[in-house]
């Protein structure tokens, strides 16, 4: 725990002294210090963002998650469904966000901010799916034979065996998801939709050369992916603690 904060340190204090030393200008990288006092200064405003964008991260998040879990369920259990949804998300996991954002906001309203959460749903969905099909997949013969000895239906061998054991690979995907909610929710902002949200924010004050006010909101953005990674593993930590694993 000591080593990753002695790390941060050295690198904050390197960032210093080599803007310093350099004088290098605010418009190419403000000084840490600098950021940081604009982060305090502005505190509210970048609450108020980190508020609307984790907000739509974590609809988004939600909505992603449980699709993805319960169509590679399907696609576990129907050959015939698993192979049609296999090039379909194969597709989704190459379609570029800054070019759906600007398609969500004409369908959904620049008011509205569902465009957004739709973006971060489909960031979530495909590594949440892939992930999760993978674990279902690694169930023994052994323990499937043992389901069919017991005339256990498709469902039950799923609940008892399956679920249980694809749980590490499910987590796996969250954890990966949960960064790329907060990502994909922020690239959204940049593209349109109403006035709020970290990336609105950030555009907003490098559009006017704020730049030392810009950085203090990518600091918001870091720290609104960590607190969803770190939440992601909390939540890992206790269903795998309640669960025997």
């Amino acid at each position: 725990m000591l080593a990753p904060i002695v790390f941060g340190v050295a690198v904050i204090l390197l960032w210093q002294g080599l803007v310093t030393g350099l004088a290098i200008k605010a418009f190419i990288l403000p000084a840490p210090f600098a950021i940081g006092a604009e982060f305090a200064a502005n505190l509210p405003n970048v609450a108020d963002g980190m508020l609307i964008t984790g907000r739509n991260s974590l609809i988004g998040l939600l909505i992603g998650a449980v699709l993805g879990i319960l169509l590679a369920i399907i696609s576990a259990l129907t050959r015939v469904f698993d192979e049609m949804a296999a090039p379909v998300v194969a597709a989704l996991s190459v379609v570029p966000i800054v070019a759906l954002a600007p398609v969500l906001y004409t369908m959904f309203g620049a008011g509205a901010e569902t465009a957004r959460q739709l973006v971060a749903a489909l960031a979530v969905f495909v590594p949440v799916y892939f992930n999760t099909l993978k674990g279902l997949r690694q169930v023994r013969p052994v323990h499937r034979d043992l389901m069919r000895a017991y005339a256990a239906s498709s469902w039950q061998a799923t609940r008892v065996v399956t679920l249980p054991t694809a749980l590490p690979f499910v987590f796996t995907g969250l954890r990966i998801a949960s960064s790329l909610a907060v990502i994909s929710a922020l690239i959204a902002e940049y593209f349109g939709g109403p006035v709020g949200g970290l990336g609105k924010s950030i555009t907003s004050a490098a559009s006017s050369s704020n730049y030392g006010l810009a950085w203090a909101y990518v600091l918001g953005s870091i720290l609104l992916g960590l607190l969803f990674y770190c939440a992601a593993l909390a939540v890992e930590k206790l269903v795998t603690r309640r669960s025997g694993g």
